[in-house]
């Protein structure tokens, strides 16, 4: 009998060979911490265009244009039942919750599987991450103690993984891979921490019917999971449901993205052994099922056998691993960016840079974000490994972890999202505060570089 080629030789049976411009693609495999820093230093690049443009057209003719554009309604319902937002609340609102389910995803992953599985790999990336949000906060807060400012003190508690990740990968091989797993870990430690932040403190009053009718819907979403209710229609629709339900209770909607995912499946149909079995009898169907000259789409049976095999590559996969990969693409390339572009543009035109920059809250942002995240990251990772309760990452050396520190203070996304939050209605504290996370997080990034780059010696690499 003869079988199909796989490797498309001039000299198969079959005829000469289709290759796509891919082809070779199909033989790469990348491991998904792989996929995940490419995702999102492709992001980071997308953001950082985002972010500029956002800039140059707010400061341009354009402005008033793009200020109408963020105001301007929009309304879906069906009859009587209508929900009308801004633009710009449908972005922060609505949108947004794509991110923060993603984030709860990649939390759920990290607690189960990843850096934050094991206790004493999970100890020093907590403790950093910890200190990298109480001192900061605390830095804000002796700026800016009481009046409406203080409102803002959870601005500069966030790192922003995108743009952090982006900058470790510029520095190449002079950092060890470890010690980019544990910025990713400590990123994610650090995005719980701002989603407990925002569900405490940065909420309307509470409407605690809407409240307790949003927990039933989530109990119901964890019976899917116990159900073993593996698709993801369902947990679209009453997570839907779901949002609309926080969105009424008056904690922020987002907050039901992280709820979802907490929900979502995390264990696969099929174990890996029994996969490799049913796989191999499939591709031996497969290759019996091969006619010389006909092609896959006149051959039912050996399309039927693809079709199966793909189904039993799903079902291998678990439905947490399968959202996560999807989403990072869309998210990192359009929610974030868009994000960016609905929240980045402010006007700095007519403004006295100095004042701005000497104004209280973007002082305690700026500070917060540069000087605390550093104090606050290395300070906590020093307690931990001198308790001997810690150990640096393999590979690692401590004062590689200042540049780590610096880096963290990269607060962009989330420290702007949390703006919003702790500024409604008073738009000079948020201009202020936007001004800060920009010139802090660009200060910020620039430092860590060049720590890790110039200053770190070559000895510690």
């Amino acid at each position: 009998m003869n079988h199909p080629n796989p490797d498309h030789e001039p000299n198969a049976p079959h005829g000469p060979p289709y290759l796509a411009p891919w082809e070779r693609a199909f033989d790469k495999v990348a491991s998904p911490f792989e996929e995940f820093i490419h995702n999102q230093t492709s992001g980071g690049i997308v953001l950082m265009l985002a972010t500029v443009l956002a800039l140059a057209i707010a400061n341009s003719p354009l402005g008033g244009a793009y200020e109408r554009m963020l105001a301007m309604p929009f309304s879906v319902g069906v009859g009587e039942w209508m929900l009308s937002k801004t633009l710009h609340h449908w972005v922060n609102d609505g949108l947004m919750a794509l991110f923060f389910f993603l984030v709860g995803l990649e939390i759920k992953r990290e607690v189960l599987v990843g850096e934050l599985a094991s206790p004493r790999q999970a100890t020093l990336p907590i403790f950093a991450a910890i200190g990298g949000m109480i001192v900061p906060a605390g830095v804000y807060w002796l700026i800016n103690p009481d009046g409406p400012a203080a409102l803002g003190w959870g601005i500069p508690m966030a790192t922003d993984i995108a743009f952090a990740v982006g900058v470790l990968v510029l520095l190449g091989d002079r950092v060890p891979k470890t010690l980019m797993m544990f910025l990713v870990a400590l990123a994610i430690v650090d995005d719980l921490g701002a989603v407990l932040v925002i569900a405490l403190f940065y909420t309307d009053k509470i409407a605690y019917d809407a409240l307790l009718f949003a927990s039933v819907v989530f109990a119901v979403l964890l019976a899917f999971n116990l159900a073993g209710v593996r698709r993801t229609g369902p947990y679209f629709v009453v997570g839907l449901i779901l949002w609309l339900a926080m969105l009424k209770s008056g904690v922020h909607a987002t907050i039901a993205g992280v709820l979802i995912a907490i929900a979502i499946p995390a264990r696969a149909k099929f174990d890996p052994e029994r996969f490799s079995r049913r796989m191999r009898r499939l591709l031996d169907r497969f290759d019996a099922s091969y006619r010389p000259g006909v092609g896959i789409l006149r051959n039912d049976e050996q399309y039927a056998v693809a079709r199966t095999l793909k189904n039993a590559v799903d079902k291998v996969e678990t439905p947490l691993q399968r959202l996560e990969h999807g989403l990072h693409v869309p998210v990192a390339l359009f929610v974030i960016p868009v994000f960016a572009l609905f929240n980045a543009g402010i006007n700095i035109e007519g403004q006295a840079l100095g004042a701005v920059l000497q104004d209280p809250v973007t002082l305690g942002v700026m500070l917060g974000l540069v000087v605390g995240k550093v104090l606050g990251i290395v300070g906590a990772s020093w307690l931990a490994i001198k308790l001997n309760i810690a150990s640096l990452p393999s590979g690692a050396h401590f004062i590689q972890l200042v540049g780590v520190g610096f880096i963290g203070g990269i607060g962009f996304t989330m420290s702007i999202f949390i703006a919003e939050l702790a500024f409604v209605g008073m738009p000079d504290q948020l201009l202020m505060a936007k001004t800060g996370i920009l010139f802090a997080s660009f200060s910020a990034g620039v430092a860590g570089y060049v720590w890790l780059r110039w200053l770190t010696p070559r000895t510690a690499l």
